[in-house]
């Protein structure tokens, strides 16, 4: 029997070291890599759960808050994202910082269920968000009123978290979403390197990827440009009419002056207008509630802008890839799918800053939650002038006009 040389053995040595030496190396980097992005994915998670902790809290505590329709779709939104950050971002965080799934087969298919579920719901309240806008903004007062009762707006609700379960407990629990693909998904389960209990392998067919994908995006996407559309629009003629009757009430008049009244276009309250009287004297009285107005209107576009903005930022290329993928063999890499999946959950993130910290109203509340009950916050939103009291905005009044200041 041949033995080895002291020099052979020698080499082996040297090889062996530089072999570990060159693996703690490689190693090195994916911790720090992992570490990085374990904190990245915790501070969205936290940050998420603390947004929309803080609207939830406000809505009960302040009372102002819930006599305002639309805060309910608003309180409700950020419930869902609430969910969405308690219930579907820990385990797809934990997924992605260690690679492989712990929980078994049965959890998968849950989590999955509960990702389309919750993420569609938020994406159907942003949309019945719009639609209420647009009945309160662009409509006259009765038909708001008509429009937007209790009823109906407990109906539209119900429709948020009743409509999303029809595209994920019930087909994704019978795997109809697997239905022609099950080799497919076998394949990515062995490349994954796992069996049905170590890997949480999701692919879907065309008829699921195009059903889920417009029920839950496309759909909501096309409303909400349509109702913002029209917002902007009368947003802008608003502007105008404001200049119009500025320039009116600063030109000399003789005889008798007429009385206008505008109705402002963020409020359903047909008690909430100004009569301006084009006289010189009326027109110094009310140029700055003018003024205001024109501030707010102005600023209502662009906050609609930053809104749909966001929101086709955060999720278009997510659903333009779930489309896109089916036909083309699935040949989109899990690194863009994960990336797009984690820019749709940072939006249930914004979405407590678009929709409630934006409005005055909920900031008031905000500070006082935060400031330990500090009443001096609750009394900022009154203003007058001389004797005489007015309101500070038009948007203030109508809690259907959220988001829009």
């Amino acid at each position: 029997m041949a033995t080895a040389s002291p020099r052979h053995l020698l080499d082996d040595l040297i090889n062996t070291g530089q072999q570990q030496q060159q693996e703690q190396q490689q190693e090195l980097p994916i911790s720090l890599e992992a570490i990085v992005l374990t904190i990245f994915l915790s501070i969205i998670i936290i940050m998420t759960v603390f947004g929309n902790l803080l609207v939830m809290v406000a809505l009960c505590k302040d009372r102002h808050l819930r006599r305002k329709k639309t805060n309910y779709f608003i309180v409700s939104l950020a419930f869902a994202d609430l969910l969405v950050a308690l219930l579907v971002m820990p385990f797809a965080a934990i997924e992605l910082t260690t690679g492989q799934w712990r929980y078994g087969e049965i959890f998968c298919l849950v989590r999955t269920s509960l990702d389309v579920l919750l993420t569609t719901a938020s994406i159907l309240h942003l949309c019945c968000i719009a639609l209420d806008r647009y009945y309160a903004i662009c409509c006259q007062p009765l038909v708001y009123r008509h429009k937007m009762t209790p009823v109906r707006v407990a109906v539209m609700l119900s429709g948020c978290w009743l409509i999303p379960t029809f595209i994920s407990f019930l087909p994704i629990m019978q795997s109809w979403n697997a239905i022609g693909i099950e080799d497919i998904i076998e394949e990515r389960r062995a490349l994954a390197g796992g069996s049905n209990d170590t890997s949480c392998v999701f692919l879907v067919n065309r008829p699921y990827a195009l059903i889920c994908s417009a029920v839950a995006f496309y759909v909501p996407l096309a409303l909400m440009v349509l109702a913002y559309h029209r917002i902007y629009i009368t947003a802008m003629t608003h502007v105008r009419q404001i200049e119009t009757l500025q320039r009116a009430g600063s030109a000399p008049v003789t005889g008798t002056a007429p009385l206008i009244t505008l109705r402002p276009s963020t409020s359903s309250d047909p008690s909430e207008t100004y009569r301006l009287r084009t006289t010189p004297d009326s027109s110094l009285e009310h140029a700055p509630i003018a003024n205001s107005r024109m501030r707010v209107e102005t600023k209502a576009a662009k906050t609609l802008a930053i809104i749909m903005g966001c929101f086709c930022l955060c999720w278009a290329p997510f659903f333009i890839t779930n489309v896109v993928d089916p036909f083309i063999h699935y040949s989109v890499p899990w690194q863009l799918w994960t990336a797009w999946l984690w820019l749709g959950y940072i939006n249930s993130g914004l979405n407590p800053f678009l929709y409630a910290f934006l409005n005055r109203a909920f900031r008031r509340a905000f500070l006082v939650i935060l400031c330990c009950g500090d009443e001096r916050y609750a009394r900022q939103g009154s203003c007058s002038y001389g004797h005489t009291h007015r309101v500070c905005s038009a948007a203030s009044v109508n809690g259907t006009s959220m988001a829009l200041r």
